[in-house]
């Protein structure tokens, strides 16, 4: 449903969004195996990782082969470059998108049986009512939406741990798009499709953890075809939506993915594990193209 899709868009295809550490807990660590594929040509090998941008703390994703490849790489590239400790410029991408004037109140963009769980999700946040019903809907969506993450024990997930990898061994971190352009697609949705997206965002915890725990599973076992039809029954009533957050990205992707082979080098792309899977996946657009694309785990 589309109500949904703005917490599969956050955690598998690649939203930018603040949740800050979540304290681990004692949970025994879980080992999984996601998927990696690898596109060649003779002097340029680029590794194509698929991720989800927020997972357990007890999760261990990265396996010997995947620390083959990305030891191999002599440069990262994520979706978005989004810094928790450094936010200035997501809030301000953020601002420059999210508010606007003559709103109605939030509580009064759902209808009357969701606004007690609205009124509810907003004292949790601790942000005040005042601050929120300046916001665009799909603004308040993401910011409610990060509270109920770090809730549900979600933090951080694949990208941060790499990007610190890199920048530490001193290797470049680059980006497919900024803050804004991921942002503008959301910006870019009628209202009743944004208030559809309120009310994903105040579901209770057990509808979001069921919806998430099987998304995190085919993640695991890297279960493309699992991943594709989550998002294939999630889309397919807004193609409106499938096609600014899936094809069209995948399509601008795939054609910088080309164009990188002409340069000599290994690249480690980590995108959103939705950008991998289903017919109209990056990968299928790279074969499209005639590019050979091998399944290395």
């Amino acid at each position: 449903m589309l109500r949904s899709i703005l917490r599969r868009a956050i955690a598998a295809i690649g939203i930018p969004l603040l949740v800050g550490a979540v304290p681990a807990g004692a949970r025994a660590p879980q080992v999984v195996h996601p998927a990696l594929w690898e596109v060649s040509d003779p002097d340029t090998t680029i590794y194509l990782f698929g991720t989800i941008h927020l997972l357990p703390e007890h999760y261990q994703w990265r396996t010997a082969k995947f620390d083959q490849a990305m030891a191999s790489a002599n440069e990262l590239v994520v979706e978005t470059i989004v810094d928790d400790k450094n936010p200035q410029k997501l809030m301000q991408a953020m601002a420059s998108l999210g508010f606007a004037n003559g709103l109605p109140p939030l509580v009064e963009r759902l209808p009357l049986a969701k606004r007690p769980a609205l009124e509810a999700a907003i004292k949790k946040s601790g942000m005040p009512v005042q601050a929120l019903d300046k916001m665009k809907t799909w603004t308040a969506a993401v910011i409610l939406l990060g509270g109920k993450f770090k809730e549900m024990g979600l933090s951080g997930g694949v990208e941060g741990v790499l990007r610190n990898d890199f920048s530490t061994k001193g290797k470049p971190v680059g980006e497919l798009e900024t803050n804004i352009e991921q942002l503008s697609y959301f910006d870019r949705l009628p209202e009743p499709a944004q208030r559809l997206l309120l009310e994903g965002a105040i579901d209770d915890k057990e509808s979001m953890n069921s919806e998430l725990g099987g998304m995190l599973r085919a993640w695991s076992s890297g279960d493309v075809n699992g991943i594709a039809k989550t998002f294939d029954r999630d889309l397919s009533g807004s193609p409106e939506l499938q096609q600014s957050l899936i094809r069209q990205r995948n399509a601008n992707w795939s054609k910088w993915i080309e164009q990188r082979l002409d340069k000599p080098g290994a690249v480690l792309i980590a995108v959103g594990a939705g950008h991998l899977a289903g017919k109209d996946s990056v990968l299928e657009m790279l074969k499209k193209q005639g590019l050979k694309v091998r399944r290395l785990q």
